[in-house]
C-alpha cells in the first residue's frame, strides 16, 4: 500500500490508499487473468507437478515453480498420514470456540514440541497473517516494553500482512516507515527515542533478507524491540529448521525479540506461529491476542500434519532436503542472472519492467509447461514487474534446467 512520507508531523498521516491501489493495479490483474495466469484451479500430481484443466475436459501436466514449499514437504507421505490419523483419532476437524475457552489436547502437544524444537515459547495460529494481526497491536500498546509505547518502525518492504496493521498500530503509537534495510535511519530513530520497535521480514517474499546481525547490534546498544516475520525462512535454515532469523540467535531470543513463522511453506504443514521468549509474553498473548481470544485454533488435520513435520525436522532427512534445495538454487543461478544470484535464499525474481511484458513472459513460460508468478504492483514497486521463481528441494535438476531455459526464451521473445 502507498502511504504518506514518513516522519513526525502534526497532521494525522494516512497509512493506506486502497482505492488508488485498486485503480492502478486492476488493469494488470485483468490482463493476467485473461492470459490464464491467476486463480488457477488444478489437481496435484507427482513431485512438483500439477494437472491444469484445459478445454473439453482435458488437462495438461505443468511443473509448478510458484508454491513456497521450499523443502518439498507439502506432499510428504508422513505429513499426509499425520493429518489423516489425527482427524480419525479426534473424530472432528474443527471446534468453533475461542482458544481462551477450549483447545484440542493434541494442540498442546504440538506447541510443546515446537517450543522444544525451536528453543522458544511457541503459540500457533491459523495463519501467519493471524499471528501478525495478533502481535503488532500488543507491541504498540507498550505492554511488552515496560509500559512505554514504542515508536513502531516498519521496513518499506515489510510483507503486506505486516503493513496492513499500520492504521491500527497508529491508534496506539507513532508509526514510521523507512527504506529497505536502512540501518542508519533506524539507528537515528533509536538515538532520538527511548523505546523503538522495528518490524521487518526475515526472508523477504520477493527476495533478499534482513541484516539480523546488525539489527541485534542495534538491539544491544539501544534496547530495540525486534518483530521479525520469518515465514519464508523457516525450516530451510538451521540444524533443526529454526529458520533464517532464529538460527542466528543461538543464545536465545531475549525479551525484546519475537519471531513469526509459517507452518506451511518450508515446514510443509499448515498454519502460523509466534516464537516468544518469556512466560509474561506468553500469558499476554494467550489472553489478549486477537486471534487467540476471539478465534479458533488451527484444525485437527493441520495439527497432525505439523506434528509429523516437526518429527521429520529432528531426523537427517531435514539436512538432505536443505542441501537439495541449495543445489537447485545454485543450478538456477548458473543459468538465469538475477539480483539474488549467489544467495542461499530460495526466491528468485527476474525483473522485466513493463507489467504487460512481464505477464506475456509468464504466459510463454507456462506454454513451455512451467508455471511461474507474474509479479507487478502492489506486490513489487511500479515499473519493476517481472517473474518470481521458487526452485525447491522437490524439483529435479532437469526441471530446474528446463524452467531456466523457458525463462530465458521468454525474455528474448
Amino acid at each position: 500500500m502507498q502511504e504518506a512520507a514518513s516522519g513526525a508531523g502534526s497532521a494525522k498521516k494516512s497509512h493506506r490508499n486502497t482505492a488508488g491501489l485498486i485503480s492502478h493495479a486492476s488493469p494488470h490483474f485483468a490482463a493476467a487473468h485473461l492470459d490464464g495466469l491467476m486463480a488457477l484451479y488444478v489437481h496435484p500430481s507427482d513431485g512438483r507437478a500439477v494437472e491444469l484443466p484445459v478445454a473439453e475436459g482435458r488437462s495438461e501436466r505443468v511443473i509448478d515453480f510458484v508454491r513456497c514449499s521450499y523443502l518439498g514437504l507439502d506432499n510428504h507421505p508422513s505429513i499426509i498420514e499425520g493429518a489423516i490419523e489425527t482427524v480419525r483419532r479426534y473424530g472432528t476437524l474443527h471446534w468453533s470456540c475461542a482458544r481462551t475457552r477450549l483447545n484440542f489436547a493434541v494442540l498442546g502437544d504440538l506447541e510443546d514440541a515446537l517450543s522444544d524444537l525451536f528453543g522458544a515459547r511457541v503459540i500457533t495460529y491459523t495463519t501467519v497473517l493471524a499471528a501478525n494481526l495478533s502481535a503488532l497491536p500488543l507491541i504498540a500498546s507498550g505492554v511488552l516494553t515496560g509500559g512505554t509505547k514504542p515508536v513502531m518502525v516498519f521496513d518499506r518492504l515489510a510483507h503486506a500482512t505486516l503493513a496492513f496493521n499500520k492504521p491500527v498500530v497508529a491508534e496506539e503509537c507513532e508509526v514510521r516507515t523507512i527504506g529497505h534495510n536502512d540501518l542508519q535511519t533506524l539507528e537515528d530513530i533509536c538515538r532520538q527515542n527511548d523505546t523503538v520497535a522495528y518490524v521487518c521480514d526475515g526472508v523477504y517474499s520477493m527476495g533478499g533478507c534482513a541484516p539480523i546481525k546488525e539489527l541485534r547490534e542495534l538491539q544491544e546498544r539501544y534496547g530495540l524491540f525486534l518483530y521479525i516475520d520469518d515465514a519464508h525462512g523457516i525450516s530451510i535454515f538451521g540444524e533443526r529448521g529454526e529458520g533464517f532469523a532464529r538460527s542466528q540467535m543461538p543464545e536465545g531470543l531475549g525479551e525484546r525479540t519475537i519471531i513469526a513463522a509459517s507452518l506451511g511453506k518450508g515446514f510443509g504443514a499448515s498454519g502460523g506461529m509466534l516464537m516468544l521468549a518469556t512466560a509474561f509474553q506468553e500469558e499476554i498473548f494467550r489472553r489478549f491476542a486477537l486471534a487467540h481470544a476471539f478465534s479458533a485454533s488451527i484444525n485437527v488435520a493441520a495439527i497432525g500434519a505439523a506434528l509429523a513435520s516437526q518429527s521429520i525436522h529432528r531426523t537427517p532427512e531435514l539436512g538432505v532436503r536443505q542441501r537439495a534445495l541449495a543445489e537447485h538454487i545454485s543450478l538456477f543461478d548458473e543459468l538465469v542472472p538475477t539480483a539474488q544470484a549467489g544467495s542461499r535464499l530460495p526466491i528468485r525474481t527476474v525483473v522485466v519492467g513493463d507489467e504487460l511484458a512481464a505477464i506475456g513472459a509468464a504466459r510463454l513460460v507456462l506454454d513451455s509447461g512451467y508455471y511461474t508468478s507474474a509479479i507487478f504492483f502492489p506486490t513489487v514497486a511500479k515499473g519493476r514487474a517481472g517473474l518470481r521463481i521458487c526452485p525447491t528441494a522437490g524439483h529435479t535438476a532437469s526441471e530446474v534446467r528446463d524452467v531456466a531455459a523457458a525463462v530465458n526464451r521468454a525474455l528474448k521473445g
